[in-house]
Parts: structure tokens; sequence; C-alpha cells
């Protein structure tokens, strides 16, 4: 979105994943503050009131297992080479590995934490230019996604009242105990997603956030001591309730991992190409 630009913009149905007929004309204009935007992405997100109530849908519990399913390949993959690096599979990767243990391992200091995600950064910044710089625009993707609604038999429907009670009680139990694996899940994916999409540039102001963060705790570790930093973290967590008595505790980290969308949420946040030639037939019609 650009400020003071008019252009059209494709409708999409209610669950936000297809196209639906028409499109629409928008002018958007938006002024912010920077600093007064950083200070609100690392505080609690607004709550929305007007949202459905979640259901359990297999489909959707299928989902979610893929995607930890991913996450938790991708750690395995991570374990699988350091194990590897162990076992001298391959005696150039081991020594290599044993060199750069070794010498991290001696001149290894605090402020060289931050410099390491710094260096992630600008690995998936660089490889981000590269791809846009290269490559083709690629055709609109068509995301198909399988919605089954559960429509329940009612298999004690013969039986005696108390009996449709008990049976109906227990299936609500069941179900809600599905419910919790699934949002579980999709909280567990959606984390690691998050994580994945911060480094990955997916919105770059976040993750310029994140590296002026960064930055800036390079130079904080290099000349003040960790005591001296663990004291200070710990007068402000003692502290921040007798200065802001109504304050709502938050964790800063996962509230700024909280605006990052997920994949899922890229999917519905994408934008899809309107067709804009058929409209203006349609109008000179």
């Amino acid at each position: 979105m650009k400020r003071g630009l008019r252009r059209w913009y494709a409708l999409k149905d209610k669950k936000l994943l297809g196209r639906s007929k028409g499109a629409i004309l928008l002018e958007m204009d938006f002024i912010y503050n920077p600093v007064k935007a950083a200070i609100r992405t690392v505080n609690p997100r607004e709550e929305k009131y007007m949202q459905p109530d979640p259901k359990f849908k297999i489909s959707l519990m299928k989902r979610n297992i893929n995607r930890v399913t991913q996450i938790i390949s991708s750690i395995m993959e991570v374990g699988k080479f350091l194990q590897s690096c162990f076992e001298w599979e391959s005696k150039a990767r081991s020594i290599t590995a044993f060199t750069v243990f070794l010498i991290i391992t001696w001149f290894f200091e605090p402020y060289m934490l931050p410099v390491t995600l710094l260096l992630l950064f600008l690995k998936n910044y660089l490889i981000k230019s590269a791809k846009e710089a290269f490559s083709v625009e690629s055709k609109e993707e068509v995301v198909s996604v399988d919605e089954e609604d559960d429509d329940e038999d009612d298999d004690a429907a013969k039986q005696k009242k108390d009996e449709k009670k008990s049976v109906r009680e227990k299936f609500q139990a069941a179900q809600e105990v599905c419910l919790q694996v699934q949002q579980g899940m999709d909280m567990v994916a959606s984390l690691g997603e998050r994580i994945k999409n911060t480094f990955n540039w997916t919105v770059p102001w976040l993750s310029m956030l994140a590296v002026t963060v960064l930055s800036i705790g390079v130079i904080v570790l290099y000349y003040l001591p960790i005591r001296v930093l663990i004291l200070l973290w710990g007068i402000n967590k003692f502290t921040k309730k007798l200065r802001a008595p109504n304050a709502i505790p938050n964790n800063e980290l996962l509230d700024f991992l909280s605006r990052v969308p997920s994949d899922s949420e890229l999917i519905q946040y994408r934008e899809l190409a309107p067709d804009v030639p058929n409209l203006g037939k349609k109008k000179r019609a």
C-alpha cells in the first residue's frame, strides 16, 4: 500500500483464500510516527472482539499437524548435521566445525550473540534482494484449502433421553479436547513461522526494527557487563507494578512476534491481481 496512490484491488471470498467477483478502486492515506509505532509493536496486540468461535475441523487439524511437522523436520535437519559432525561422516566438515567451535568458545563475548543474528538477517536480506532482482513475477498461485464441515450423526437418536445426554456430553468433551489440541498446534506452528518470517524480511519494517534493536544490543553488551544488565532488568521487573499499577503484564518479544504474520496469514493477506481490463469493458458497455 502506497500513500495517495489510487489503484484497483481484487475482492476475496469470506475466508480470504480465493477470488470473488469484482474489484474495488481505493485511494488510501496513512500517517504514523515511526517511534510511536515501534513502541506500540512491543506492547500487547489489540484483541478482536468480532471474530467467530473456533470450531474443531479435521482439515484444519491436518493442516496444523503438517505445519508443526515442517518446523520439527527443520530442527531435526540441524540436529542431523551436528550429529554428522560429531561422528566424522565427512572429515572436512568435522574439521571445519571443530575449528569453528574452538575459536568461538575461546573468543566468545556476549555481544557476539546479537552479531550472529544480524549476520543471519543480512544473509536473508541479500538472498531476498537477489531473488527480487533476477526472478520473473510468477503466476498467481491457486490456494486450495479443504474445508470439511463435520456434521456428526447422532448415534443415540433412538435411545432414551438420559443416554442421549451422556453420549452427547462425552462427544462434546472429546471435541473440546480436540479443539484445544488444534489451537495448541496452531499456536506452536504460528510461533515458528513468525520467527522464520522475521528473519526472511517478510515484513521489512518489522525486520528493520529487529535489526535496529539488535544493533543497539551489540553496543550495550560490548560496553556494559552482564551483571549490570541483569541488575537493570531485575529493577525494572520489580518496580514496574509500582511505577505503573495499571500496566498489563506482557512479554515484549512475544508481542513483537505477534505482529509478524504467519504463513497462513500471509495466504490470507496476499494481494490478487484485479481483472481491470474486463472492468473497463463493462463500464463502456
